[in-house]
């Protein structure tokens, strides 16, 4: 199966072909009229964006931050980035190079622009706790931090504002089809409920696959017993199409906010390597109660309709951008 190399223009009016990025761990938003993608890098933080998502695999990184401090200047993981109050919070994962050194951080933009200036704001949680991946969940008015930490479980604890973590942390066992790695947590939020997704078994394993808790409205996110276990995979590998390990995903939405989108990666290979893996995107929607369905993931040859209220949608040929 011939696969387009990343950066490569479709000629299908309206549609673009994954992959989006070369780079693993997406985070992806929609904002003022342009894409901002941002994904796992060694020494720096690094965006690209474009105001097309046919246009986001061809555009140039714009570096945000490059750490000077030595204790936190590599593995610079699993970015996301939120605005809150009129400042982007741009929250990480970041070390020595050891893996020992992993721990979470989080940069303050002075401004509402994505690309910032951005400044230091902290380290999130515990500074002698080992962590990845940290996401940040807003309900009922109160903050909370999700994160990977101990044994590669998942926790969340109680923040007081976006830098401070103000409680202490609580374990959320979760399923995963496997028994190693609950990782990358990601959450998206509908009339009323939160739905906690997470990736599960080794990322450099083709079974790397996405599971998930749901919250309903007005529940406590700090009781386990509170968070319902979905009983089976929601998105997991697609041998015919050539896309194995597909997940550390996120969420967004097509620019006019009709549509919701998943964003994640997945590589083209069924061999244990942490090499290939792509950032992908797709469209999902939503079961009969209420609850998401992500489907199969699609092959780099498939030609995907582009989000609706996205500039390109229209019948917009790869020759009349170029």
């Amino acid at each position: 199966m011939n696969h387009p190399k990343v950066g490569s223009a479709d000629d299908c009016a309206g549609t673009f072909r994954n992959p989006l990025n070369p780079g693993p761990d997406p985070f992806l938003t929609f904002y003022a009229g342009n894409y901002y993608l941002s994904t796992s890098q060694n020494d720096s933080l690094q965006i690209w964006t474009a105001s097309s998502l046919a246009d986001l695999a061809a555009a140039e990184p714009i570096t945000v931050w490059v750490e000077q401090d030595p204790s936190r200047n590599q593995d610079m993981w699993a970015p996301s980035f939120h605005l809150i109050d009129g400042h982007w919070y741009f929250y990480y994962t970041a070390g020595d190079g050891s893996n020992d050194s992993h721990r979470l951080y989080v940069l303050q933009s002075v401004d509402s622009d994505p690309l910032g200036p951005y400044e230091f704001a902290g380290q999130v949680g515990d500074p002698d706790a080992w962590a990845i991946d940290p996401e940040l969940l807003f309900l009922c008015d109160r903050y909370y931090l999700l994160w990977a930490g101990r044994n590669n479980l998942l926790y969340i604890a109680p923040m007081s504002d976006p830098v401070t973590v103000s409680g202490r942390a609580v374990y959320l066992p979760s399923a995963g089809g496997c028994t190693e790695v609950r990782e990358a947590p990601a959450i998206i939020q509908r009339d009323g409920t939160t739905y906690l997704v997470y990736s599960t078994c080794d990322t450099g394993k083709p079974d790397y696959q996405l599971w998930m808790h749901s919250l309903p409205p007005g529940a406590d996110p700090l009781v386990p017993a509170n968070w319902y276990q979905h009983p089976t995979a929601q998105f997991t590998r697609n041998d015919p199409a050539d896309v194995f390990g597909p997940g550390s995903n996120g969420f967004f939405q097509s620019p006019d906010g009709s549509e919701d989108w998943l964003v994640y990666h997945a590589k083209d290979t069924s061999e244990y390597t942490y090499d290939g893996r792509t950032t992908r995107a797709q469209q999902f929607t939503w079961n009969a109660d209420g609850t998401p369905t992500f489907g199969q993931p699609l092959s780099l040859d498939t030609d995907i309709a582009l989000p609706s209220g996205d500039p390109q949608s229209s019948s917009v040929t790869a020759a009349d951008r170029a």
